[in-house]
């Protein structure tokens, strides 16, 4: 029985890509060098697979930035503004293209349907020259070879790519992006023909766009592009990966059908409904399924008898030699290796399972199934999940109730709007054009070995709080010199805006190496939710007290909400995602008061991935919003109408959900606009009208490049031509821990300028 993997982490154990691709784009290392980590780093991974006993091995999952970019660089789809001559590309333009550079806006950026990751989103129109420019799917399937490893090459699905595409600058919106689709699939087919000239046995199309809900001229799509590969393809089995939902009734029955292709994965973990459809339609005997059975975006270890039981199901339909046991989807949304974690609980730890870990369940289900199962194993992961289920840390009765109760109301602040603004700018008294920030300030070498060394019990308590006050003291003191009229403290005590909440939360539990990629080399270090939440004490009262201390202008009391916090942990699977929410929500609802009776009269709680988790299927999106949105009003319900509730939401296409946004009635929306071509404000110029505060961001601060004045000036105005003078704010795009302070001084130095710009203006005018 065969077993395969639909991807894997490539950051590597100790995160050894992230350090490569900050030290070659600060000037300190060569490509030469990053080249070298890099191919240190797949080799690793190969080899830790065929250790595992993974008889299908994926290729070209690893990436310098993100698989879509990845796949643009194959198309030679590089934006005219790059200056990309033909050949193939080089890192300059790649990074270019993700990054931006001194004198050029990056591409826009935007999540992984509903998970955390992120991709750099192609810009195409009718007028674009594809070319295939970049060999990287082969190169990498020919490195493996030479190991003495044959692996199945996986490519971005040509229909999935052009699906998850926008039209460029300057083409119209409703232009029909499937229309290239006979433009980029001779290049497709070159690599297929590569591949097979290479020694490829298989290659791997993800077409995750599957499981949305698609049009028929959507879904036509896939016939014809899997048609006209399997032409060139004859000694390559092609086999298309759906993942992260059930696929739609109508869609499997055409995928099903589908001529070009010999096996098709499906996502078994949150496609529980595909596996009803496998078992009423039935699967066609001419073609292999990749059952999705481990979980790849969770790190709970794997019910292996249930699985199994689902594979001996599945068998019974499809035939023993069709079945291959696979991931629900790629491991990059997982942890790499529970072997690292010396200092996690026993009995946490022995419920969970990272990448490294499913790797080998995978393996153990495939033998089980082929009669050779490991009852040892079995008896093992019996064992603690049934400590799980039965430990007493899992449950706490008296946040239930509390949770339970919270049903009985919709928990609205009583005042309007457009009322408690009034009473706030009585109480701040604010210019027009309001400035501030996200949060967070940048993250300096010494302020991490700060944190690192209180953490390692290297220097005291007293000195810890020293320093950090210290920091407080200079992000307060930059931010009164660049004259910014709402501040924040930096947050110099944090090092991720999730983990610091969760670490102070009971219910949470902590990795030490538990890093998963965001977008490039950005990692973040999810916490794991394991039992009831509650918040045995405050938690950011005492840094946000200080900050405020030293100055007399508003200071922003820094949360982050419960839908964030919720959707960047890895959450507990034995209750409803809603009921841990409601849960965080109740801790987060007692810190804002405790805030507001500290004192601090502006307060922000970050919902920045509350559309990340909006599920994919229209059907399902009303359930979630509901409490989602319901969760978020519960922490601010209680505080008095003169307090001014912020929020902030990033990278994202938010102009779908916009009347939930409104509906969480929060005081003022800080929002990323900046580097989606600021299509945000088309939903304003389409008629909704938005009431409260909002600050479409102006800085794209994932970028090193510095806005000029006037552009930000433009930005500004663009915003005002369809929201209220009244209710704007400027802002960067999102927090500034990611930059240097030799690109945020001058940044926000333009921001502050261009919006006294803007009250100039709008004063003269009057």
């Amino acid at each position: 029985m065969a077993s395969h993997v639909v991807g894997y982490p490539r950051m590597g154990p100790k995160r050894e890509l992230k350090f490569a691709l900050e030290s070659f784009w600060d000037g300190k290392t060569s490509a030469a060098a990053l080249e070298t980590v890099a191919k240190e780093l797949r080799s690793s991974i190969w080899k830790q697979m065929v250790a595992a006993g993974v008889k299908l091995i994926p290729s070209n999952t690893f990436s310098y930035y993100d698989q879509v970019l990845d796949t643009t660089a194959m198309l030679g789809a590089v934006p005219p503004r790059y200056g990309f001559a033909g050949g193939e590309i080089g890192f300059d333009t790649y990074f270019s293209m993700a990054r931006g550079n001194a004198t050029l806006p990056a591409m826009e950026m935007t999540k992984w349907f509903d998970t955390n990751y992120h991709y750099i989103v192609p810009e195409l129109g009718p007028e674009i020259k594809f070319a295939y420019s970049s060999h990287k799917a082969v190169a990498e399937y020919k490195e493996a070879k030479e190991l003495g490893i044959d692996t199945v090459p996986v490519i971005v699905g040509p229909v999935s790519y052009l699906l998850l595409s926008k039209p460029a600058k300057g083409v119209a919106k409703t232009f029909n992006l499937l229309t290239l689709l006979d433009s980029i699939l001779p290049i497709y087919k070159q690599v297929v023909s590569e591949l097979e000239a290479a020694g490829a046995t298989w290659v791997q199309f993800d077409e995750p766009s599957l499981v949305m809900d698609l049009e028929a001229h959507q879904l036509e799509a896939f016939p014809k592009a899997y048609s006209y590969l399997e032409a060139s393809s004859l000694g390559v089995n092609l086999l298309v990966e759906t993942y992260f939902a059930d696929i739609p009734v109508e869609t499997y029955k055409a995928i099903t059908g589908l001529k070009g292709i010999s096996a098709i994965g499906f996502d078994l973990i949150r496609g529980t409904k595909t596996l009803e459809l496998i078992k009423e339609i039935g699967f066609p005997a001419d073609k292999i399924l990749f059952a999705g059975v481990v979980d790849g975006r969770n790190i709970w270890a794997n019910d292996l008898a249930a699985s199994l039981t689902v594979l001996e199901s599945l068998e019974s339909i499809v035939g023993k030699d069709k079945l291959v046991v696979s991931t629900s989807c790629s491991l990059l949304h997982t942890a790499v290796d529970l072997e690292n974690e010396t200092k996690l609980d026993s009995e946490i730890k022995s419920w969970l399972a990272f990448a490294a870990q499913k790797l080998i369940e995978v393996d153990a289900l495939a033998k089980a199934l082929a009669g050779q199962k490991d009852e040892a194993f079995f008896a093992v992961n019996a064992s603690a999940l049934a400590s799980r289920r039965t430990s007493p840390r899992v449950t706490n009765e008296a946040v239930q109730k509390a949770a339970a109760a919270l049903k009985t109301s919709d928990h609205r602040r009583a005042t309007p709007v457009n009322i408690r603004l009034e009473q706030q700018q009585k109480k701040l008294n604010l210019p027009i054009l309001p400035t501030t920030t996200i949060g967070s300030f940048p993250q300096t070498v010494e302020l991490r070995r700060v944190r690192r060394e209180f953490k390692i019990n290297k220097i005291s308590e007293e000195e810890y709080v020293s320093s950090i006050k210290e920091e407080i003291a200079k992000v307060v003191k930059l931010q009164e010199d660049l004259d910014i009229d709402v501040l924040v403290h930096g947050e110099p005590e944090r090092n991720d805006m999730v983990e610091y909440f969760g670490e102070q939360l009971q219910g949470f539990a902590f990795t030490v190496n538990g890093w998963v990629q965001s977008y490039g080399s950005r990692c973040v270090k999810p916490p794991v939710i394991y039992g009831d939440v509650s918040r045995p004490k405050a938690m950011t009262v005492f840094w946000s007290k200080m900050a405020q201390s030293m100055t007399a202008r508003p200071m922003k009391g820094m949360l982050t909400g419960p839908v964030t916090i919720l959707n960047w942990s890895f959450v507990r699977n034995d209750q409803p995602r809603s009921e841990t929410c409601m849960q965080i929500a109740l801790a987060i609802k007692d810190e804002v008061e405790d805030l507001e009776a500290g004192g601090i009269q502006v307060i922000q709680i970050d919902e920045a991935a509350l559309r990340e988790g909006l599920p994919l299927r229209k059907a399902e999106h009303a359930y979630y919003l509901d409490w989602a949105v319901h969760g978020f009003r519960i922490t601010n319900c209680g505080v008095q109408d003169t307090t001014q509730i912020h929020t902030h939401m990033c990278y994202s296409n938010f102009n779908d959900i916009i009347h939930s946004i409104i509906d969480m009635d929060a005081d003022v929306i800080t929002i990323e606009n900046s580097r989606s071509d600021e299509k945000l404000l088309s939903v304003f110029r389409e008629g909704v009208k938005y009431g409260a505060g909002i600050g479409p961001g102006v800085y794209d601060i994932h970028s090193p490049r510095i806005p000029s004045v006037e552009e930000i000036a433009d930005r500004i105005s663009k915003m005002l031509a369809v929201l209220e003078t009244n209710i704007l704010w400027v802002n960067p795009d999102c927090g500034l821990k990611t930059r240097k302070y030799t690109e945020v001084i001058p940044a926000l130095t333009n921001v502050v300028a261009a919006a006294k710009l803007l009250r100039a203006q709008l004063a003269s005018a009057k």
